[in-house]
């Protein structure tokens, strides 16, 4: 299997975690009704001020990617892309990209097994530009990831030069009013580790 295909396959099964970690951030409501005629007039400015106004649809980003990323995963798990829903997270090119991964994991004779670690994170957003596109960011960790052999019934380590925790990245844009993945790049971070 290709460094590339390791890579690539290592996007596969931790951005849920991401995005589960990333959507806990809802308060509690019962709080602020006991504080409300006081303290809404000095905390509210200082709270919206430090409020990204783009949280919502960089939240948005990353349900896409991790959407995409099970879906990925559910490919991979058995070198195949039928009964997974692929497209409606990913676009052509990114799909090419996941194809051409599986049909490398076909000949090889070989899925994926195991989790990942991902600490995924949108870099850059443009809601300006005709089709809004976003940037992401993500430290993908390996250490719980094998690609294992179908005939030989073991897995394969990894290459002794991959590193177990690498940046990658990833872009989307918004179509329709929902955020497809467009590409991914799983040397997108130019080897660098995290």
């Amino acid at each position: 299997m290709t460094a590339r295909l390791t890579r690539w396959a290592g996007l596969c099964a931790a951005v849920p975690l991401v995005l589960v970690l990333t959507g806990c951030g809802g308060g509690d409501d019962s709080a602020k009704p006991s504080a409300a005629p006081p303290a809404a007039s000095s905390p509210a400015p200082s709270a919206s001020a430090s409020v990204d106004p783009d949280e919502a649809e960089k939240a948005a980003v990353l349900a896409s990617y991790a959407a995409m990323a099970r879906e990925q995963m559910k490919a991979y798990r058995q070198a195949d892309a039928k009964g997974t829903d692929l497209e409606k997270y990913a676009t052509t090119e990114a799909l090419g990209q996941i194809r051409n991964d599986l049909a490398n994991m076909k000949a090889a004779g070989t899925v994926v097994r195991g989790e990942l670690g991902h600490e995924a994170e949108v870099t850059a957003l443009d809601m300006e530009a005709q089709t809004p596109t976003a940037t992401l960011s993500d430290c993908v960790d390996l250490s719980g990831y094998e690609t294992y052999d179908v005939k030989a019934k073991k897995a394969i380590p990894l290459p002794t030069q991959q590193p177990l925790r690498y940046v990658m990245t990833a872009t989307a844009q918004r179509w329709e009013g929902r955020w497809m993945v467009t590409g991914i790049d799983p040397q997108g971070g130019e080897g660098a580790t995290c």
